[in-house]
């Protein structure tokens, strides 16, 4: 199901190339202050523009449709969507030849040929933009903590614009990896053994399309360290350390200290490159291209911002479980 959360309820719809994308969100308390241009600004960051992103050029602007009244949430479920003005059905490869990278061919198999195939369809990294919009609403309800992510990486390289600009000219694409940090988390959210923060924010980044690893804190680098240079020496009662391993969770409640955490992009599925793949209907070997589409060389590039609202939609969930008793907020 295209929903996530306990007390913040975030649901998703929508596909690339049909009327648009929308976020449903339950749960938001009455009286949070909150407009479309707020909304507007993240999906603005959203928007390509630089270097290797892609030449569709959609406007976002969000239509807020229920539950908020005069500038404020009315403690009803908040509908916004979001008109695809320029979904134009282009460098969609045919259906009987699945592209290699893509979801055609498990979605042919799962839906029976009724899924909408356009531009990626219900698969696309459109609908994170219906993400950022639900993160938007999340960032109302969190005026104290600071949510930050950024580039680290793309190709390996840390010089991003001639990394994906020696990719463009060889028709080709790169993943990415990116950094995001959650400052001023109060101590205590999570709720251990199977709904930990840290697992709640590995759930909904992995499930943005194209993203393909979570790690938190020192991640796979604790493997090849010993206990006495993993664990975080305890500086103060607060429950500060000196340094942070553990990306600010212990036990799966978050620490006091600032939560950290990278993922991995895939690079764009979408190249200009002949790949291979087969022909459904004669079972026989073919060759596809994306060579006409509109793609990002290197979506990472705009997914910060996506990061960010994929963080806050957790975190507003684990503001409401302790607000409503289920853990001691300190």
């Amino acid at each position: 199901m295209n929903t996530t959360g306990r007390l913040f309820r975030v649901g998703i719809t929508g596909t690339s190339r049909g009327p648009g994308v929308g976020a449903w969100i339950e749960g938001c308390p009455p009286g949070i202050a909150l407009d479309e241009a707020a909304i507007h600004a993240q999906l603005t960051r959203r928007r390509p523009g630089r270097p290797g992103t892609t030449a569709r050029r959609e406007p976002d602007e969000p239509r807020i449709l229920s539950g908020v009244y005069q500038g404020h949430t009315t403690g009803q479920p908040i509908l916004v969507w979001i008109d695809n003005r320029d979904a134009q059905n282009d460098g969609q490869a045919p259906s009987a030849q699945p592209r290699p990278g893509h979801a055609d061919l498990v979605a042919l198999q799962r839906y029976g040929g009724f899924a909408d195939p356009r531009g990626g369809g219900a698969f696309s990294g459109r609908l994170t933009a219906a993400l950022v919009a639900a993160g938007a609403v999340a960032r109302a309800l969190l005026p104290a903590v600071e949510i930050r992510a950024r580039v680290l990486e793309v190709g390996g390289r840390r010089d991003l614009d001639a990394a994906v600009a020696e990719a463009m000219q060889a028709g080709d694409s790169l993943g990415g990896l990116l950094e995001c940090t959650l400052d001023s988390v109060p101590t205590g959210w999570g709720e251990p053994l199977l709904d930990p923060i840290d697992a709640r924010l590995a759930q909904l980044c992995l499930s943005i399309p194209g993203v393909r690893s979570f790690e938190l804190g020192a991640g796979l680098a604790l493997a090849s360290m010993r206990g006495s240079q993993a664990n975080d020496p305890i500086l103060e009662t607060s429950g500060r350390t000196a340094t942070n391993h553990a990306g600010g969770v212990n036990g799966g409640l978050s620490n006091a200290n600032p939560i950290v955490f990278r993922v991995a992009t895939r690079p764009t599925p979408s190249i200009a490159t002949p790949q291979n793949t087969v022909d459904m209907g004669t079972g026989l070997p073919t060759t596809t291209s994306s060579s006409t589409g509109r793609h990002d060389a290197c979506f990472a590039l705009r997914l910060p911002v996506v990061l960010e609202a994929a963080a806050a939609i957790v975190l507003a969930d684990f503001m409401l479980l302790a607000r409503a008793g289920s853990v001691q907020e300190r």
